[in-house]
């Protein structure tokens, strides 16, 4: 095959592997699947570390690579590398919107997507660093970490506890069931934290928990679209993200940004301990089947 690197042969690549993957043998399926899903890691990883990420054997690479015209693993490998964006994706500027927004067919969309993209750089460029080295100082060293949400800021108060937890055992989640977080926050106290979300109009039940953590003594990091939320209820630390979105209600990019990079600092802070604490749960996840690794359909009761 050419060696010459064609930018859209990536892309092409994908395709053609979405096509064929009902038809190709096993082992190389589960390779083509791995391919399909982390084209990124692909174009990084050596042979062998994409081998046991795809959970297939270093030959099964090399043979997807013949199948689809390449000599060699790292000929097939070559574009997704090259095709590699994603570390310098704010210098290839924001043309692409231009371009979309000058175009009626097309226009709308433009705007949709600029706005979103300035949603996230905003909350992005609030979250200054030393605001997040507070905020890590004060969870890694609380007795205790809550985490509160309701409604559809819940899904991202559950994200961020089950990605969190893994790195900061001490962080819980409230409420987790059919109560309330006042319920499960009785035995908050000043040795311990509250990290609340909530966003206009905001939930009743979370300003309860914060004025509840607030009586109690407890530190409060609050994530929202504004200073004040709510007459005399001042947080310790406040991550304040944009939401204003261009359909009736509030959105959740900036502050899922915000979250995603709150969680790399909880991680770092982790070290080693916190990498081996993840390495134990991806363990047991493995050893108790939780995830899909192609090649043989999950079985369903009938």
């Amino acid at each position: 095959m050419d060696t010459a690197i064609d930018p859209k042969q990536p892309h092409r690549l994908l395709t053609q592997l979405k096509t064929q993957i009902d038809s190709l043998p096993p082992a190389l399926s589960v390779a083509a699947k791995y391919i399909i899903d982390n084209p990124g890691d692909f174009g990084l990883d050596p042979i062998r570390v994409s081998a046991t990420k795809a959970g297939v054997s270093a030959n099964s690479l090399v043979r997807l690579a013949t199948h689809l015209g390449f000599d060699s693993f790292e000929a097939l490998r070559s574009p997704f590398r090259s095709a590699l964006t994603t570390d310098r994706e704010g210098g290839l500027g924001l043309g692409w919107l231009d371009r979309l927004e000058q175009t009626e067919t097309t226009a709308r969309h433009g705007r949709i997507a600029r706005n979103e993209v300035n949603i996230v750089a905003r909350s992005l460029r609030l979250m200054t660093p030393e605001r997040i080295t507070s905020i890590v100082t004060v969870l890694t060293s609380a007795r205790h970490c809550y985490v509160t949400a309701t409604r559809a800021s819940y899904a991202l108060a559950y994200y961020f506890h089950y990605v969190g937890r893994m790195a900061l055992p001490s962080l819980d989640l409230v409420p987790r069931h059919m109560g309330t977080a006042v319920d499960e926050l009785m035995d908050i106290g000043i040795q311990d934290c509250l990290i609340a979300m909530t966003f206009a109009p905001y939930s009743s039940e979370t300003l309860q928990a914060l004025r509840l953590a607030r009586n109690k003594g407890a530190t409060l990091i609050l994530i929202s679209d504004s200073e004040v939320i709510a007459p005399a209820l001042q947080p310790d630390h406040l991550l304040l993200v944009s939401d204003n979105t261009l359909h009736p209600f509030g959105g959740y990019g900036g502050a899922m940004a915000v979250l995603d990079c709150l969680l790399t600092h909880l991680i770092d802070a982790g070290g080693e301990t916190a990498q081996d604490r993840i390495r134990t749960y991806e363990t047991v996840r493995e050893d108790t089947g939780a995830y899909w690794r192609g090649g043989k359909l999950p079985k369903v009761p009938k």
